[in-house]
């Protein structure tokens, strides 16, 4: 379909910024990021109990926002 000259292509039309969980997603996602650098981090350069567990809580945030998403 051919919306303003554009084509649609039917992608991503119900998670973007007017979706009610866009802003919970994107937050989700930062920590997810910020979690998991910082786990792999602590795994590497110091104890691999703590670095794992840090790594399984940023997983947890991730899956959390794969529900969301789901969800819609």
């Amino acid at each position: 379909m051919i919306i303003n000259g554009n084509i649609d292509h039917g992608r991503h039309k119900k998670g973007g910024p007017d979706s009610r969980f866009f802003k919970i997603r994107n937050l989700l996602n930062a920590l997810f990021m910020l979690l998991a650098i910082i786990g792999v981090a602590v795994y590497a350069l110091s104890s691999h109990t703590t670095g794992t567990v840090i790594v399984l809580v940023a997983m947890a945030f991730k899956f959390v926002e794969c529900c969301l998403r789901i969800i819609r």
